[in-house]
């Protein structure tokens, strides 16, 4: 019953996805058609951040010891090797993928579930974030229009249903006791938003704006592996 229960929920979801698609207007510049919808829901998101996620993650900053903090950041970022190691088998980097096959096992093991990276002294390097939305670009998806999600944020026509399928297949998700599965998720949540404190000090200018080109920027430099090609030549850098 509550696997019937999840699909449901996430059929709603992709669903309410689809037509918030084709029900905003296309007023936007090329990449962002849909901009007076997605600046509704930014602020939206933004509202809900700001009132309910922003102070709870400050308040976990303040009490949580620094060390341990970076290892629950760490112990998240080892779950998420599995659906790396999926998506760079599906991209063809077999090398890569084994790699964070390395990373994950010995992580798990001698690294306390990942609270401490024995991995890299051990020369298994963390890599770069490799999800389903990458793998269909590589796959030759076009990108399509940039598109605000309700409280998941930035994304596009491509990288969103990745997304509903990386939330299908998040290991955490299997866990089948629900309370543990919500703590879980909600320590997730307020982990890496804890993370973002510092970083978010950089915005400037128009919020939206600057999120929309910095996600648009770091996807593109995602699916090339940090092959992007200058605007000034021919030429290709790293």
């Amino acid at each position: 019953m509550r696997g019937y229960l999840r699909l449901l929920a996430q059929g709603v979801f992709l669903g309410a996805l689809v037509v918030s698609m084709f029900a905003a207007a296309e007023d936007g510049r090329q990449d962002d058609p849909l901009e007076s919808y997605n600046r509704a829901m930014f602020t939206f998101n933004d509202t809900a951040d700001r009132w309910i996620l922003k102070p709870i993650a400050r308040g976990y900053h303040a009490v949580m010891p620094d060390p341990v903090e970076r290892g629950v950041i760490r112990m998240f970022a080892n779950v998420g090797e599995i659906l790396k190691v999926v998506n760079n088998v599906l991209q063809g980097k077999v090398g890569q993928a084994g790699n964070n096959t390395g990373r994950f096992v010995v992580n798990t093991t001698v690294g306390l579930i990942g609270f401490f990276d024995v991995a890299q002294h051990m020369g298994l390097q963390k890599s770069e974030p490799e999800d389903f939305g990458q793998t269909f670009g590589v796959w030759g998806v076009p990108q399509g229009s940039y598109l605000v999600m309700p409280f998941i944020g930035p994304s596009s026509y491509r990288h969103a249903p990745g997304q509903l399928l990386t939330l299908f297949l998040d290991p955490i998700g299997q866990i089948d006791h629900v309370p543990t599965r919500n703590q879980i998720y909600a320590i997730q949540i307020i982990s890496e938003r804890a993370d973002l404190l510092k970083a978010e000090e950089l915005i400037s200018g128009d919020k939206y704006s600057f999120v929309r080109d910095v996600y648009l920027q770091r996807r593109e430099y995602l699916i090339m592996d940090g092959q992007v090609e200058d605007d000034f030549g021919d030429d290709e850098y790293e």
